[in-house]
């Protein structure tokens, strides 16, 4: 017997709609087909690489995620799990191999992913939500090592859970007396949108000034502020936010290129979105069908689409690159064909990064390249100015200010960007969920005279952009002669002095004025005498540039003749990794960084009195309270910004604005370029780069 009934079959229960994270019990059931499985044989159950659901372990039937797997005619099995052991996207393995016996037709091989009959709580779902989720199932009945694909495969629907929170976003700018939209969403603890987005038409704000606007969800009782808003009508430039990178399931994603652009417009309310497909996956005909997609998605004045990919060269051939084009009918040139059938595809390849830029030069001069970090890093070595127009500092993977050295070490002259690179189908609110990506994704502010094409591009090109770690920070550079970020003025006798306004959505920490990534002046919104009971302690930083880069924080922190009132938790997205109290004077977390920030905020009984130590798997260190300022203690742990820091914050409630002026000293800066930026840090732990403002003396 052949076809594909000689592969078998498999059921799946449970069937229906699944919670985002919630615990079930998933029972998968494969009977063998006319061949069987022989000795040594085995299965495999393959979930996509941006599956989030809990790692099936084999030796604790107490724990979570418990997984068993048992045939009907006793053959003994052997379980092993391998996060990359199958051909992209479809990289997370469960492999289930017949150790001693074999399988003929009709019997079972029963496998229950969060098996509670020892006390499990089950298997974690996956956190975000998916119309289809497949558990590919792959047999190897000859023991050959050569697996082939069942003809119909399990698949789950998985749903957002209960709202827990409203997100309110409304235009960052706005004219006096002029109304405006407000767009709003509900979600629950994992970031999915719960239900349809909903939008309120504001009257407008008669004063000129910073406003904010309140939602309360009638249904759920649910309430939010908006970010920011301006309302001024003498600013030559609009204010759009964009997110121009991430992946839909063509490629490494989930969900289609049409409901990824879907996601960017209605559910985040971006004003700018492209797609980035790593190149080994893209046939022809999706790159067609992107272009194609691209463009309908397109409307002026409301969404602006651009078309693009992610040249995904290796490391050591230039590493990774955003390519983004103004219009579509740009070529698509490959670092390789991994995974791109010959025969779908008749453009050539780039080998290097190089012969990107040279073919990207002869086919597209005015096409626009990003510099990013992703599982793969940009090498700034490798670099083309004229193409090469920004650096992505942040994006889910983590923060990655050591690509601004980079760059302003070697004089490039870059717009600082930030994206989500997510690959769940959210981009622009995009929540790292439950997997090894540390952040939540990033988004990019665009200082465009109209929501266009033209416009936008023009923006990008002259680098008037700046960067955040998601919240809608607004970031006001200026020289006192009106040039914006981006621009570049040559000192002559007398330096520039620079105009700064930050609108936050948090109270602000602290604002750091740059010449590249050096600090030449710390400014805070609030005196020392404001400082209040409130200790702050962060750890950051990556351990390499490339794979790998994950540093592993689980510690705590224990008070000596004093207690902890209250705490906050900063940059705690997965919630199987929690900071929790374990008594009147101690904390305990989970938490890992990729390059980004995570920390949590004490609130102390006594504000300066008793000690405080800190224990984490890079060392132990104490802190006298008594001796605690506004700068803190801070020790630098190798690695890439590995770090921990306590200091200590004003009372709750700071300001959330914050407006100077600055004129750096002629010793501050050097000769040639001096890349002068702000860097915003907010309490909640989100942060924001204006793009640098270059003076050449």
């Amino acid at each position: 017997m052949t076809g594909s009934d000689d592969l078998g079959r498999i059921r799946c229960r449970p069937a229906g709609s699944i919670a985002a994270g919630s615990w079930q019990t998933c029972r998968l059931v494969y009977t063998a087909g006319f061949s069987g499985i022989d000795d040594t044989g085995s299965l495999k159950i393959v979930m996509r690489y941006a599956t989030d659901s809990g790692t099936p372990q084999f030796t604790d039937p107490a724990a979570a995620n418990y997984t068993t797997a048992v045939a009907s005619n006793g053959a003994h099995l052997a379980l092993r799990w391998d996060p990359k052991d199958n051909v992209r996207p479809w990289g997370k393995t469960l492999h289930v191999k017949v150790l001693q016996g074999f399988l003929r037709q009709g019997d079972t091989i029963t496998i229950t992913l969060g098996d509670q009959s020892g006390g499990s709580r089950g298997w974690r779902m996956q956190t975000f939500a998916e119309k289809t989720l497949e558990l590919r199932v792959l047999v190897d009945r000859y023991a050959t090592y050569v697996y082939e694909p069942l003809p119909r495969q399990p698949v789950l629907q998985i749903v957002a859970a209960d709202p827990v929170r409203l997100v309110a976003v409304a235009p960052t700018l706005v004219r006096p007396g002029r109304r405006f939209t407000v767009r709003w969403r509900l979600e629950d603890a994992w970031g999915n949108p719960v239900g349809r987005s909903r939008r309120f038409d504001h009257p407008g704000f008669e004063t000129a000034g910073r406003h904010t606007v309140d939602i309360v969800d009638d249904h759920t009782g649910l309430a939010a502020e908006s970010n920011p808003v301006i309302a001024r009508d003498d600013d030559r430039y609009g204010r759009f936010w964009a997110d121009l990178h991430g992946q839909s399931e063509e490629t490494i994603g989930t969900g289609t290129i049409e409901e990824y652009f879907r996601f960017a417009r209605d559910r985040a309310f971006l004003d700018i979105a492209s797609h980035q497909g790593n190149d080994f996956q893209i046939t022809d005909d999706f790159w067609q069908h992107l272009q194609e997609t691209t463009r309908a998605m397109n409307r002026p004045g409301r969404f602006v689409t651009f078309p693009g990919w992610e040249w995904s060269g290796n490391t050591g051939l230039g590493g990774d690159r955003n390519v983004v084009f103004r219009d579509e009918g740009g070529k698509i040139f490959r670092s390789s064909r991994a995974l791109v059938d010959p025969n779908e595809s008749v453009t050539a390849v780039a080998d290097t990064v190089e012969d990107l830029f040279e073919k990207l030069e002869n086919s597209d001069p005015e096409a626009m390249l990003i510099a990013h970090v992703g599982g793969r890093y940009a090498d700034l070595d490798r670099h083309r100015e004229e193409l090469e127009r920004a650096v992505e500092v942040h994006s889910a993977w983590g923060t990655f200010e050591w690509m601004l050295e980079d760059a302003f070490r070697r004089g490039y002259r870059v717009a600082i960007v930030a994206n989500s690179d997510g690959h769940k189908g959210r981009p622009g609110a995009s929540s790292p969920g439950a997997s090894t990506f540390g952040s939540y994704g990033g988004l990019t502010c665009v200082l465009a005279e109209r929501l266009d094409r033209e416009s936008v591009w023009e923006a990008y090109r002259q680098r008037r952009v700046f960067a955040t770690t998601g919240a809608r920070i607004l970031l006001e550079v200026t020289t006192d002669s009106g040039l914006a970020m981006g621009s570049v003025v040559t000192a002559g006798t007398t330096i520039p002095q620079f105009q700064v306004g930050v609108h936050g959505t948090a109270p602000i920490e602290r604002v750091e004025f740059r010449n590249g990534t050096d600090v030449i002046a710390v400014l805070r919104p609030w005196k020392t005498a404001d400082l209040g009971n409130r200790v702050k302690l962060l750890w950051q930083g990556a351990t390499v540039r490339g794979r790998g880069r994950q540093v592993t924080w689980n510690g705590g922190v224990t008070l000596r003749d004093n207690r902890i009132s209250d705490f906050q938790p900063i940059n705690f997205h997965n919630f199987e990794k929690p900071c929790q109290r374990i008594g009147p004077r101690e904390l305990a977390w989970e938490s890992i960084t990729t390059g980004g920030v995570a920390g949590v905020i004490t609130s102390l009984q006594h504000p300066s009195r008793g000690t405080m130590a800190i224990e984490t798997p890079l060392g132990r260190f104490a802190v006298d309270l008594q001796r605690l300022g506004p700068r803190g203690r801070r020790w630098k742990l190798g690695g890439l910004g590995r770090q921990l820091s306590v200091y200590r914050l004003p009372a709750a409630d700071g300001p959330r604005d914050f407006s100077f002026l600055f004129r750096p000293r002629p010793e501050q800066l050097h000769a040639g370029d001096n890349p002068l930026s702000i860097h915003v840090v907010q309490e909640d732990g989100h942060m924001a780069w204006s793009s640098p403002i270059y003076v050449v003396k």
